[in-house]
């Protein structure tokens, strides 16, 4: 590194020291939210210059002559080389669903500390490490699923106990994910139109990069965010027009709607829709949370919030019991460390990337971008009085119906707000009320009109502010469902694969319908019924959700070491290793509490067992409603706690047999069998990162290209 730097990157750690200094030395004082920012962003930037480059470079070691599967396997369906700017942002969009903007406002319960360092330090060792080491191994597999490379590398026994493990969680992410958006769409003309004009633009995008003007990402750019603005635009006149009757939808319609928009999204070539609807997506993505982040810095917010509430310890929170350890890393999940991420990473993506030294950008990158849509959602949630807070994320149960018992439920809790402050934050919202609003994401709205209102348009705006969060809210997710139907299909394509040969073809046309099918009838009938009944279809597996996630990254992390020990990386298997056995402490804890807990709040079974006297004693207890839903609340514990069961069985069966598999690997080295596509020289020449090095410019003016995959003849740009 030469001396500018070496400055510069002193000066990088510098700003992330003295922000987490200035975390830890408060001691109940109000500070700045910036300084949240500074920690974070620095952190970040360090974590992908050193030990992205290590992990990628020493412990993997990327190989950019070897040709990716999207390169040997072109066929323009499944498999096609993609610009790195798209799939980045396909990838991000992918992963990026609801646990970023709700887990950590949840999880904000505990104080803003905890979260805020599992975000950055879980991100920076355990969930972007995962995302990118899951996409190398998957790429040098033909993109092979999470569940079929175990069964290739760990063993039948752990295999099929993957297979069937990652194919039921799958479902159930999906469905939870599918029901946010529909309880955000729902009655919102607003959102619907826009969101559904993503996907004609999406498709024009789509045609122009393949047909129209090859390889300009640029232009395609430009024109995709004006015509994704101007939708944005227009559904604010649309809501407030004759036209808002036709686009305001009823839950039911919006399911199906889904369930039809997933399945064609899934059979489609992906650069006519998934690619480019994704990569649209990241604008608006990156770019609200980037001006977001601008607003902090000029803003200004303090954070409200104490540092570690008496909840992270007792464990007595209403907006979910149980202690810091382990609940407040399972409720935060997809903004550290995910095992949604490790499906996509061996789903899509790897039938998409053109060069394996592509794999930090796409896999450690995307993740830290994720990571930081975690960190803006702790500021949300932290910067409004935490009286509000708690009032808007506890249930009617504990904070009752009208301003006056929330106010005395909050005052209870410790923190005291006012029946006219309450009210007077729903009226600035233009909401009838804001109490009892669980799930997180009305609380991250409000933080987010908070902070654009202080900068652009004043009180006058917060309205406005809060019901566009909203509709960020629904695009923010939806583009993980419909990627996550792809990669759902090829799951199910490679489990079928073992029995019937054709589907091993994942673009064989009677597979990709057929799979396609399978798949949004899973979650789509787990979001039907959750709709129509506010205690079944997934409503009952929704509490399964934050484990089952981090169950998923246990294995793509167990299979991910196991490969690290038979590829002959022994020494660097504790970059996986060490984040799994975190992970399995974390997971197993969790599983084992809400199996064996007899605090009814906790325990499924425990739960179970208060309602069951609860009917035999003739008495209606809440949520249920009457003696019908107190059954139903009974049929919805034990379905869960035998679930965790089943679930957490799963995973000790891949844990002991990958175990199995290391140990021969490291006695008897010489009988390790990979099953890794053989080397074949790549053809293709693109950059690492987003922007070329002065090296890859020179390559790439070598092949007669340009940055953006054009090709260069007689001073005149033509396609590639």
């Amino acid at each position: 590194m030469s001396p500018k730097a070496v400055a510069l990157w002193v000066l990088v750690g510098l700003v992330g020291a003295i922000g987490w200094g200035v975390l830890a030395l408060s001691r109940g004082e109000e500070i700045s939210a910036a300084w949240l920012l500074a920690a974070a962003l620095g952190s970040y930037a360090i974590g992908y210059r050193f030990y992205a480059r290590f992990v990628a470079n020493r412990v993997l070691k990327v190989d950019k002559t070897r040709a990716t599967p999207a390169e040997r396997l072109d066929n323009g369906v499944d498999f096609h080389p993609t610009d790195r700017r798209v799939l980045f942002g396909h990838h991000f969009a992918a992963i990026a669903g609801a646990g970023p903007l709700v887990g950590p406002v949840l999880a904000s319960q505990m104080g803003y500390l905890p979260g805020t360092i599992w975000i950055v330090v879980g991100v920076i060792f355990a969930g972007a490490v995962q995302d990118m080491v899951t996409l190398f191994f998957s790429t040098r597999r033909n993109g092979r699923s999470l569940g079929q490379m175990a069964r290739d590398e760990i063993g039948p026994v752990g295999g099929a106990a993957a297979l069937i493990g990652v194919f039921a969680i799958m479902i159930i992410l999906l469905a939870v994910l599918a029901l946010v958006i529909v309880n955000a769409l729902a009655h919102s003309p607003w959102g619907v139109f826009s969101i559904g004009m993503t996907i004609p633009i999406a498709l024009f995008m789509g045609f122009y990069l393949r047909v129209l003007r090859p390889g300009r990402v640029t232009e395609v750019s430009v024109v995709g965010v004006a015509l994704l603005l101007l939708a944005i635009v227009a559904g604010g006149w649309v809501a407030e027009s004759s036209l808002a009757d036709t686009f305001t939808l009823e839950k039911e319609t919006l399911v199906l709607w889904m369930v039809a928009y997933g399945f064609v999204a899934s059979v489609l070539p992906v650069w006519m829709l998934l690619a480019p609807r994704d990569y649209l997506s990241t604008f608006m993505k990156v770019g609200t949370i980037g001006l977001l982040a601008a607003g902090v810095v000029i803003a200004m917010p303090t954070l409200k919030m104490p540092a570690v509430t008496d909840f992270a310890s007792r464990g007595d929170g209403p907006v979910f019991a149980g202690s810091m350890f382990p609940f407040v890393f399972i409720t935060i999940a997809c903004g550290a460390l995910s095992g949604f991420h490790s499906l996509v990473s061996s789903g899509t993506t790897p039938k998409m990337i053109q060069k394996e030294t592509q794999v930090r950008v796409i896999g450690y990158g995307a993740m830290l971008t994720e990571s930081f849509v975690a960190i803006m959602a702790i500021i949300t949630a932290c910067i409004i009085d935490p009286g509000l807070y708690f009032a808007i994320n506890s249930p009617a149960g504990v904070v009752g119906a009208t301003v006056e018992t929330a106010s005395q439920a909050v005052t209870n809790f410790g923190f005291a707000i006012s029946p006219a402050d309450l009210a007077r934050a729903a009226q600035d919202v233009e909401e009838t009320s804001l109490l009892s609003r669980t799930g997180g994401a009305p609380t991250f709205a409000l933080g987010m009109s908070e902070i654009f209102s202080a900068v652009i348009g004043g009180a006058s705006m917060k309205a406005f502010w809060y019901h566009f969060a909203i509709m960020f809210e629904a695009l923010f997710i939806l583009t993980t469902v419909d990627a996550g139907t792809r990669v759902g299909r090829f799951m199910l394509q490679d489990t079928l694969g073992n029995v019937h040969k054709s589907f091993k073809d994942v673009s064989w046309k009677p597979g990709v319908w057929f799979a396609s099918a399978v798949v949004v009838g899973g979650w789509g009938y787990f979001l039907w019924v959750g709709v129509k009944d506010p205690l079944g279809g997934i409503n009952q597996l929704f509490p399964l959700f934050g484990i089952a996630n981090q169950l998923l990254a246990a294995v793509a992390l167990a299979v991910c070491t196991t490969l690290l020990i038979k590829s002959g990386r022994l020494k660097w298997a504790w970059v996986t290793g060490v984040p799994l056995a975190w992970d399995l402490a974390v997971t197993l804890t969790a599983s084992y509490q809400k199996i064996f807990s007899d605090n009814p709040k906790i325990g499924f079974f425990a739960q179970r067992d208060v309602y069951q006297d609860g009917i035999e004693a003739g008495k209606v207890l809440k949520p249920a409603k009457n003696m019908d839903e107190m059954h139903t609340v009974v049929t919805n514990a034990t379905v869960d706690g035998v679930l965790s069961v089943f679930f957490a069985l799963l995973i000790i069966i891949v844990l002991v047999d990958a175990a199995r598999t290391c140990l021969a690997a490291i006695r008897k080295p010489e009988s390790v069998t990979l099953v890794e596509i053989p080397w074949t020289e790549s053809k293709l020449v693109a950059p690492a990162g987003l922007i070329p090095t002065a090296e890859e410019r020179a390559e790439l003016a070598a092949a007669g290209l340009d940055s953006g995959g054009g090709r260069v003849k007689d001073s005149v740009r033509e396609p590639a």
